[in-house]
């Protein structure tokens, strides 16, 4: 018989190590009471954790005056959910399911990605925990009455806009070139007012709209507070807006009753209000009729505003004054020419390139890097790899920066109240404001270093989906690849006729001559 030995165990069992916390804090609201529950959602989270002895806090995501019904306009969390995806979290906890997202699909989808990742979620107002769920219908239920609330708020906020465009109460946010606001009305701005007469008295005279354009940039003036140059679309936005007759047509956009919520044009599928003499005019209104009438005799030319997107659209740039290039065609060949060159030619001197040059130029680096990308990008990533080993340190730094930067935000906040009651003189808010905010600046700028090992994941990941695609791809191209130049490139730095420069995905950069 057989004689068996036990031999025990030498290593002692460790200590089960500290649950990895987050906490999700969100108000959709930049009002003063809604800055005060941000305060303390993020106190609140912060001192939770303080005396536990099994969980430890990571990070607070908090998004301030942000909407819940779209969680890509959500960048904390999308950062939360970054970070879960590369394993540095293990549970998270917010407020209540609302907080999280009112989207029933964006909330049981972003749930389901979190659980396969081990991941649990703690809602404090519902009692809800992920962790001691075995299926998803009271989610189901609470994200889509957390939904319901987000489409009844809307159609509150819709209902009163539409009362007050009908009773003429309404006052518009947007103020358009040329008018200021004052007292809730809008009056002349006269160093506006005077380009928008030129607009109309040069189209009157039989300038083009570029040719327009030309002039006023020649001429040196900008547009708005921006600064911008003129383009063809802002000068026929000013040349159709019945604004300048002192009237006002609102509800030209609607939100569709679908959710997330989107706008769209009114096309006559909702009623509009049209108010006369609502403000001063600019534009007699026997002018504005002959452009309207003008602009719809050249319709075909004035009117066309579908965009047929190219390999190359918007991913040209030119590597002298920084314009896009855009698309053209001469004689039955079709050439990419940068936008500023093409429009006011004295201002930027870059040349025309033929689209088939490109095209060449792309191949031959493409068939280039799947030849040699063992000897390129796998040296590269494994450089990569070792670095973030050695950069990343779980920084607690983080953590109290965010905590300094939330108490700083607080103190702004207690100073505009004692200003608003007359406690604190404008002076004294705007110096201790001023300090506040440099204080802030500076540690958001630490911040960005600290964390700046996400850009390098981001970038390791590139590399990573570089090397995999071209180990997938056994052959060499013979002509342009539109599903190979969308996977890879990002943009091109044309550096003069003779060469350009590719930037691919993960940062790599590639100078080609033509």
């Amino acid at each position: 018989m057989p004689i068996v030995t036990v031999i025990q165990p030498t290593i002692t069992e460790e200590k089960s190590a500290m649950i990895r916390c987050a906490a999700y804090c969100r108000v959709s609201s930049d009002s003063e009471d809604q800055l005060n529950s941000f305060m303390a959602q993020t106190r609140y989270y912060s001192r939770i954790f303080e005396d536990s002895d099994t969980e430890i806090l990571i990070d607070i995501y908090a998004d301030e005056g942000m909407t819940g019904t779209r969680e890509d306009k959500r960048d904390e969390f999308q950062r939360m959910m970054k970070d879960c995806r590369k394993g540095k979290i293990d549970r998270i906890y917010t407020k209540s399911i609302s907080r999280f997202a009112r989207n029933t699909k964006d909330c049981l989808k972003n749930i389901r990605e979190l659980k396969s990742l081990g991941i649990t979620i703690c809602f404090e107002k519902e009692c809800i925990d992920t962790a001691n769920m075995t299926d998803e219908m009271i989610i189901t239920i609470m994200g889509g009455l957390a939904q319901e609330e987000s489409i009844s708020i809307s159609q509150n906020i819709q209902w009163s806009i539409k009362n007050r465009m009908k009773n003429g109460t309404y006052i518009a946010s947007n103020v358009p070139f040329g008018y200021r606001k004052e007292n809730g009305k809008f009056v002349i701005f006269e160093e506006e007012a005077a380009i928008v007469r030129r607009i109309y008295a040069e189209f009157l005279n039989g300038s083009g709209l570029n040719s327009i354009c030309d002039i006023l940039n020649r001429e040196g003036k900008v547009m708005g507070k921006s600064g911008c140059i003129w383009k063809k679309k802002a000068v026929r936005y000013i040349l159709t807006n019945e604004k300048y007759i002192g009237d006002c047509l609102w509800r030209k956009k609607i939100t569709e009753n679908v959710f997330p919520f989107k706008k769209s044009r009114n096309k006559g599928q909702a009623e509009q209000y049209y108010v006369s003499d609502d403000h001063v005019p600019i534009i007699s209104k026997e002018d504005f009729e002959t452009v309207q009438r003008l602009l719809a005799e050249k319709g075909e030319y004035f009117g066309r505003t579908e965009f047929h997107e190219y390999p190359l659209s918007k991913k040209m740039i030119c590597g002298n004054c920084g314009s896009v290039y855009r698309r053209k065609c001469a004689n039955g060949k079709i050439y990419w020419v940068c936008s500023k060159h093409n429009f006011h030619a004295i201002e930027c001197d870059s040349k025309w390139i033929a689209e088939h040059k490109i095209y060449k130029v792309f191949t031959v680096l493409y068939n280039k890097l799947r030849h040699n990308y063992r000897q390129i990008l796998v040296p590269l990533q494994t450089a990569l790899q070792e670095l973030k080993i050695r950069r990343f340190n779980g920084n607690s730094n983080v953590m109290e920066i965010h905590k300094e930067i939330a108490k700083l935000r607080e103190q702004t906040h207690v100073l505009a109240r004692l200003k608003t009651k007359g406690f604190l003189d404008n002076a004294k808010y705007l110096e201790q404001t001023t300090e506040i905010t440099a204080k802030i600046n500076k540690l958001q700028s630490e911040l960005k270093k600290l964390t700046r090992s996400d850009d390098e994941d981001e970038t390791l990941e590139q590399i990573e989906m570089l090397t995999d695609y071209f180990e997938k791809r056994e052959n060499p191209i013979t002509e342009f690849d539109e599903s190979a130049f969308e996977n890879i490139v990002e943009k091109i730095v044309v550096i003069n006729q003779n060469e350009l420069e590719f930037h691919l995905i993960g940062g790599l950069k590639f100078i080609e001559k033509i």
